[in-house]
């Protein structure tokens, strides 16, 4: 097996007295999709926020493809190539579709001022490859549009190509589904595991909806008060008897399969 992509050892961070993430580690490979669940109040957002730069950790290592990136800011994180959803979906309602893109992408490769001047505005910066970002996600009818005027499950498809303007090497994705009606829930999470698979792209996601996260993720990793509980296959993980005590209920088993719950 190659090296991982991202690999995380022995994670900490404590406020006030009170350990909200104790002693995680795990590793993801390139392609892979890996969900995080668990109970509110686990320690999912803590982690997620050491990872993208946001909070730095108290101990531990985090590596991205070998590089230490353990307590980098944010922008510095985004430049080594990780991309970020969030629970709340993070756009500019005033720009159109397409300069949210091309906001990002701008972040990512800056044109200098010389050459903004000869395209006369900076609203035809990488124009083309905004556009192609959004037909990737089905928004390239809705280039031209105010932000502000998409249905949430659009919004969250936008967020999705703004993520992917850095040409990701990792996705971390807070809860993507959140707000979203349910066929729009699988519908965004096959067309983000189609995209990982095809480029290559390791996905980090949290989730509160079962059936989205036994559908698509590759391996499950379970937090609770802090610390990793469980972590395996979707098989796996759904049968554990802790597992099941305190995240899925006692007597319940999730059958992605048939999206329902069934008796164990």
């Amino acid at each position: 097996m190659s090296p991982p992509l991202l690999q995380v050892e022995g994670l900490a961070k404590s406020y006030a007295g009170v350990q909200a993430v104790r002693g995680v580690g795990f590793t993801l490979q390139a392609g892979e999709i890996l969900a995080l669940i668990g109970p509110n109040g686990a320690g999912k957002s803590t982690c997620f926020n050491m990872l993208n730069g946001q909070i730095r950790p108290d101990g531990g290592r985090i590596r991205l493809m070998g590089l230490d990136t353990t307590g980098l800011a944010p922008r510095r994180v985004w430049r080594l190539g990780v991309g970020r959803t969030f629970q709340i979906a993070a756009t500019f309602a005033s720009m159109t579709v397409r300069e949210n893109v091309q906001t990002a992408l701008l972040s990512h490769r800056p044109i200098s001022t010389t050459s903004l001047a000869g395209f006369g505005f900076a609203g035809r910066a990488h124009r083309g490859e905004a556009d192609a970002l959004l037909d990737l996600v089905g928004l390239g009818d809705a280039a031209g549009r105010a932000c502000g005027e998409l249905a949430y499950g659009d919004v969250k498809r936008l967020e999705l190509s703004i993520a992917l303007a850095n040409d990701p090497k990792l996705l971390l994705m807070d809860e993507p589904t959140a707000g979203m009606a349910p066929k729009e829930r699988v519908e965004l999470m096959r067309l983000t595991a189609t995209i990982a698979r095809e480029r290559r792209i390791g996905v980090l996601f949290t989730e509160h909806d079962m059936d989205v996260v036994f559908e698509h993720a590759d391996r499950i990793m379970v937090l609770n008060r802090g610390a990793l509980i469980a972590e395996g296959p979707p098989d796996t993980v759904r049968r554990d008897p802790q597992v099941r005590a305190v995240y899925l209920g006692d007597g319940l088993v999730y059958d992605a399969r048939h999206r329902e719950e069934v008796t164990a």
